[in-house]
């Protein structure tokens, strides 16, 4: 299985720059997509369309793959997934860390930063990726209806997510928490344990 690695969108800091080349030495080979065409609205659909592009050429269409979603990118994962879905590729997991996690229906980043957040707290509470061009946190995400079609975890770097990771722990995800430093060794453990599954 190889971890395919989303980043936030729009270019936004990464708080685990390093995965790709410490997951390798857990055992787990990764990719990391790069960002970019996500520049104009629609910004999630530009996302999920060129990260699909992304795959396609870095990964083999034999691969079984699972996704890692960081930050902003979380909400999108579900779209990501069902386009390989239709791209024949399977996807054997799902990872989020640090992210809020996908909503059925069509909500806005803004509106899944107030569901999700300790007592309803808003877009504020989406942290310092939260900044963007105007539209952004307020634009429909793409819907992945029959979205999760694989087991499910989360990584928990960072303690402003404690209580998202609460929430994937209600829905029956694997949540795993590590310090920075320690969480190529707990992302590998997990996506080994979510294969397992």
């Amino acid at each position: 299985m190889i971890a395919v690695l989303l980043p936030p969108p729009l270019g936004a800091p990464e708080s685990l720059p390093d995965l790709p080349d410490r997951l390798p030495e857990h055992g787990v080979p990764a990719v990391r997509i790069g960002g970019g065409a996500d520049d104009r609205p629609p910004y999630a659909g530009r996302y999920v369309a060129h990260a699909s592009l992304e795959i396609s050429a870095a990964v083999a269409a034999d691969a079984r793959i699972a996704l890692v979603a960081e930050g902003d990118a979380g909400p999108l994962v579900g779209a990501v997934g069902a386009a390989q879905r239709a791209a024949h590729r399977p996807v054997l997991g799902y990872v989020l860390v640090d992210a809020f996690l996908p909503q059925p229906g069509s909500p806005t980043l803004d509106e899944i930063t107030a569901a999700q957040s300790p007592e309803g707290a808003g877009p504020e509470a989406a942290g310092p990726e939260a900044a963007g061009p105007p539209g952004y946190r307020t634009e429909t995400l793409p819907m992945a209806p029959d979205w999760p079609d694989a087991p499910c975890g989360y990584l928990l770097t960072r303690p402003d997510r404690a209580h998202v990771a609460r929430l994937a722990r209600m829905r029956g995800w694997t949540v795993r928490e590590a310090d920075p430093e320690d969480a190529p060794a707990a992302l590998a453990d997990l996506l080994t344990e979510l294969r397992g599954v």
